[in-house]
């Protein structure tokens, strides 16, 4: 299977953003080589703006441009971007719904060595909290090249995660088609419904063929638009299977595990079990490691569904 990090699937994106729309500017933090806005760099110099380290005048100057018109992607890490710039998001970007795109890089434990000053698993519950935001969480490198290109076309504020490290490639580039705020099923499974975004997806693919080898049937659904969320497919996942388990690279907080509880709780209450970071800082340490540390394994996916198919 192949891998690719989203943040170069961005990179690919944005290259080819430079000679599709020319109201396309690229912001970055003087981070570009880890953000791989220095691909866009290197086809569009005279739109490509580094504005030093200094995450807050990353946002208000992107902000101003959207208000020529102008369609920015602002780039910095996910923790930058989210934690240290968040007023001027809320207050710049998304109250006056400025069609500002943020793409924030190196999200979740797997930035690794950097530790829990950079790694940012508060990101998705401080963006999706914030009115008038969308919030894009991409499964693999297809996905995440087609969520930039749509993004482009989409008027309005979006946060888009991406991440570090390499992840398999679940999509063929030939057939996908990202459409904002619709969920995909895929592999269907009638005892328990796996909910999964970004590196988590693969993941749950594999849970799901754990799984099938002990006769349990697991469905398994791409979330990568965490806001707005499918709403009609959660609830039909919930009603057709009885169980629900999501999973995510973030706090169980506020994430995705939090918005389908909060769709559930409304509209179909089934039993759910949340895989994600729970409620503590990560540490300094290989990905890969911290990924089985902190319990976001395919192993901790497939034993939460076990647990709930059975209680039914």
């Amino acid at each position: 299977m192949t891998s690719m990090a989203t943040r170069d699937a961005y990179g690919q994106a944005l290259k080819i953003l430079a000679e599709k729309n020319e109201k396309v500017v690229v912001l970055d933090a003087d981070l570009s080589k880890s953000t791989k806005t220095a691909d866009f760099l290197k086809v569009c110099p005279e739109r490509f703006i580094n504005v030093g380290i200094a995450e807050q005048n990353l946002m208000g100057i992107a902000a101003g441009l959207a208000t020529t018109g102008k369609i920015p992607f602002a780039s910095t890490f996910a923790m930058f971007a989210t934690g240290r710039a968040y007023e001027i998001i809320r207050n710049s970007i998304g109250y006056p719904k400025l069609n500002v795109k943020v793409a924030a890089t190196h999200a979740g434990l797997t930035v690794g060595e950097d530790g829990a000053s950079h790694q940012a698993i508060e990101d998705i519950s401080l963006m999706r909290s914030m009115p008038n935001m969308v919030v894009v969480n991409p499964a693999d490198g297809v996905e995440a090249k087609a969520a930039i290109l749509s993004a482009a076309e989409y008027v309005g504020p979006m946060y888009i995660r991406l991440g570090r490290s390499k992840v398999p490639t679940i999509f063929d580039e030939n057939t996908y088609k990202f459409e904002l705020g619709k969920g995909i099923v895929l592999s269907e499974g009638s005892d328990v419904s796996i909910l999964a975004t970004g590196n988590m997806v693969s993941k749950a693919l594999e849970a799901a063929e754990e799984l099938s080898k002990e006769g349990i049937s697991a469905r398994v659904i791409n979330i990568h638009t965490i806001k707005p969320i499918d709403r009609e497919l959660i609830v039909k996942a919930a009603k057709e299977t009885g169980a629900i388990v999501t999973a995510e690279e973030h706090s169980v907080i506020g994430g995705l595990g939090s918005a389908v509880a909060e769709v559930l709780s409304e509209e179909c209450p089934v039993m759910m079990r949340r895989i994600g970071v729970q409620d503590t800082y990560g540490e300094s340490g290989d990905g890969d490691e911290l990924m089985e540390k902190y319990g976001l394994t395919s192993n901790k996916i497939a034993e939460a569904s076990r647990e709930l198919v059975s209680k039914k």
